[in-house]
């Protein structure tokens, strides 16, 4: 027998036990581990002995294991309760069968993401029903409004460039747009699907996600109506404004690669930095009293999205123009008036203009700080403003410290880069 065939088969083994393990642990199943791995290769052997460029062999395995679980669910089950009875383990064995048709083409790594997601969503039964349960109508309309954002309108789009410097791309635009609306989307919807009473600590890192500033208006308010202790309020404020952070980083990570290395160790110090603080918050604070939920928009509305692509648009052109017409230093006042409201623009533009190589990274990573920073003052702000005394102390008192930090490290952060991938 050839190497490679036997390797093939001993993966096919491999994978159709994996599922089969996990169908063994549920009763009345008509399919358990020895079934799953027969089924496994027996798609491995239809390809292996289908002639070349033919597909009749492994068809007919497939309609005849698909007969043979019909058949076998209706002389274990009956009628009365067919229709009582899922169908996820005849769907699975179906994709074991595929999975072994796909290894025996050189699809090895396919086939293990496969099986492996086949497991997982297998496995997950019970929260991912339970999650879907708690998604109301608000949150699946948002779902729906996301798809049309991202599989209506972005493929129309034409994917050219117009207008001065080249860089009013509508394609590329609304790629952005679909991008921030799918990571506001994911954190919206699962704040949403979490119980009521999220902690401080769920409650800020999820409300970061979705939007910081948001989160930051609706605790600062809370601080002066509900009678709860103001670190409550402080902490989920400081750690929304911690995540940003690390969204920054994963927008980086999606737009501009390369500038991620750079942008990593000062971006995820202030991060720590930040969330050590709100640890401080915790330990000086009552454990008693927890502050109420924030109430997010929907971040899937066409028209929110239709102002987010055209405030990234007309920042996308200012850092355009102010780097071709005065030189960088100017780019850096524009991140600290953009920076003031949105900083997801910035970042994006910045990430988007590194990568066509119109500004260095050692640049870069520092427009997009001064960005944040401006935001973080801005957040400060909205505090004294809404927020009580107290409240605005820590906040102000953290950020305070946090600014300090940042405003040295655009002056004096060596030149660090984590090693290339």
């Amino acid at each position: 027998m050839e190497l490679g065939l036997l390797q093939d088969l001993v993966i096919a083994v491999g994978l159709g036990l994996l599922v089969g393990l996990q169908r063994e642990w549920q009763s009345e199943r008509p399919a358990g581990i020895r079934t799953f791995t027969l089924i496994t290769l027996l798609g491995s052997l239809c390809a292996f002995a289908a002639p070349p460029g033919s597909l009749w062999l492994p068809a007919a395995g497939l309609l005849a294991v698909a007969a043979m679980l019909w058949l076998g669910n209706r002389l274990k089950r009956g009628d009365d309760d067919a229709e009582h009875h899922g169908i996820t383990t005849e769907v699975a064995a179906l994709i074991m069968f595929l999975v072994g048709v796909i290894l025996m083409h050189g699809h090895t790594e396919a086939a293990i993401v496969v099986t492996g997601v086949t497991a997982a969503l297998l496995h997950w039964k019970d929260p991912m029903h339970a999650f879907a349960r708690r998604i109301g109508a608000d949150e699946f309309r948002a779902i729906i409004q996301f798809v049309l954002i991202a599989l209506v309108l972005l493929p129309i789009l034409p994917n050219q460039a117009y207008g001065p410097y080249a860089v009013l791309n509508p394609f590329k635009i609304w790629l952005m747009v679909t991008l921030i609306v799918g990571m506001n989307l994911v954190s919206y919807v699962i704040y949403r699907a979490m119980t009521a009473r999220k902690g401080a600590w769920v409650g800020g890192l999820l409300g970061g996600m979705i939007s910081s500033t948001a989160t930051t208006v609706s605790h600062a308010r809370q601080s002066r109506s509900l009678k709860v202790p103001p670190q409550a309020f402080s902490v989920v404020i400081v750690v929304a404004s911690a995540v940003v952070n690390i969204r920054i980083l994963l927008e980086i990570a999606v737009i501009g690669p390369g500038l991620l290395r750079y942008a990593v160790p000062p971006f995820l110090l202030l991060g720590l930095f930040m969330t050590v603080c709100g640890i401080v918050l915790i330990r000086r604070g009552s454990e008693e009293g927890e502050a109420a939920e924030t109430e997010h928009r929907n971040p899937a509305e066409v028209k929110t999205a239709i102002m987010f692509g055209a405030l990234f648009a007309v920042v996308l052109l200012a850092v355009a123009f102010v780097n071709a017409r005065f030189g960088l230093d100017a780019v850096y006042v524009v991140a600290l008036v953009s920076g003031l409201t949105d900083v997801d623009a910035m970042t994006l533009s910045v990430a988007d203009l590194f990568h066509s190589g119109r500004m260095s990274a050692d640049d870069a990573w520092r427009v997009v700080l001064v960005a944040s920073l401006a935001n973080l003052m801005f957040k400060a702000g909205i505090t004294a403003a809404f927020g009580t005394r107290r409240v605005f102390r820590d906040v102000a008192m953290v950020f305070g410290m946090t600014a300090l930090l940042g405003i040295a490290m655009v002056f004096w952060w060596p030149d660090i880069a984590l090693p290339a991938l």
